[in-house]
């Protein structure tokens, strides 16, 4: 397949009224963002609230997920799991399923050292055929690799062909620079820092759905050359941005609400991982950052 780069907007789990998966609201977000033109499609990653879905409920996840984009796009599927028998479980179910590429989370609650996470990487991505590599998130997940381990691992694992940051800019650009593109690096952070971020080489990001057209408008801007209109549409979204992604407890529940409003999504919104009753300060806030940004998809590029 051709190295993954552009946007993949990273979809939410929402739930029925019985706290069990929407399919309906689930299908209607896909339709939303690969209307809005999305580049790839990714799901259980942390604003999918992973931790908090069974593997049942993952699995469910990924067969939908493939099942409503139909080919139309690539599906980048997170693994995360306690063990290695649970996460290569996980991952050669995802890659049955059909999911385009695989990134892997370190072990859930665990802390290993550097050796032992990259060995960890190493044997999950053996366990599956298809391109894969990790989330390297220390400041999230609490643990990573170093640029010189990370360049170690693709050595050794021939299908390492992609990593996903989750921090600053300056963060991954030494991991950017150290694989030489040998391996396509992703950001997230709600697309914080977006166009840096393909100044820096980034082949693309990983933000949540809820802005999500208008940072493929950015990203279509910049690979036509026009930066100008480029970070001129960033900026119409960088104080949402900014806002949302103070923490996890802000991103997903207030991302969520804001997401199905403006893609026309009748679920209530709940989340497990944040309560379901957010300060109004905090709904208002998410209106007043977010009220430029009309209906999803509507603005052509022009919010």
């Amino acid at each position: 397949m051709e190295p993954p780069r552009g946007i993949f907007p990273m979809l939410y789990a929402f739930f029925d009224e019985g706290g069990r998966l929407d399919r309906s609201a689930f299908r209607w977000q896909i339709e939303a963002v690969l209307a809005a033109g999305a580049h790839g499609v990714a799901i259980l990653g942390l604003m999918t609230e992973v931790g908090a879905l069974s593997p049942l409920e993952r699995r469910t996840l990924v067969e939908w997920a493939v099942e409503d984009i139909a080919g139309r796009a690539p599906l980048m599927a997170t693994i995360a799991g306690e063990d290695l028998a649970v996460v290569t479980a996980l991952a050669q179910a995802a890659e049955a399923a059909g999911a385009a590429m695989l990134v892997f989370q370190p072990p859930l609650g665990a802390k290993p050292d550097e050796a032992k996470l990259a060995a960890f990487f190493e044997t999950a991505m053996a366990s599956v055929s298809i391109p894969a590599g990790p989330q390297n998130a220390p400041e999230f997940l609490s643990v990573g690799l170093s640029p010189q381990a990370i360049v170690a691992l693709a050595e050794r694992r021939p299908n390492f062909l992609l990593m996903k940051g989750e921090g600053p800019v300056v963060a991954v650009k030494p991991f950017i620079d150290a694989l030489a593109g040998r391996v396509a690096v992703f950001n997230g952070r709600g697309g914080l820092e977006l166009t840096d971020n393909l100044r820096a080489g980034c082949t693309g990001m990983v933000p949540a759905p809820d802005c999500a057209d208008i940072q493929i408008a950015v990203y279509e801007a910049w690979r036509r050359g026009d930066e100008a209109r480029a970070d001129a549409l960033y900026e119409t979204i960088l104080p949402y941005v900014v806002f949302a992604m103070q923490s996890l407890a802000v991103a997903i529940p207030l991302g969520k609400r804001m997401f199905a409003m403006r893609a026309g999504i009748e679920n209530a919104c709940a989340c497990r991982v944040a309560p379901d009753d957010v300060d109004p300060f905090l709904v208002a806030a998410m209106r007043r950052w977010s009220s430029r940004f009309g209906r999803y998809a509507s603005h052509g590029g022009t919010p």
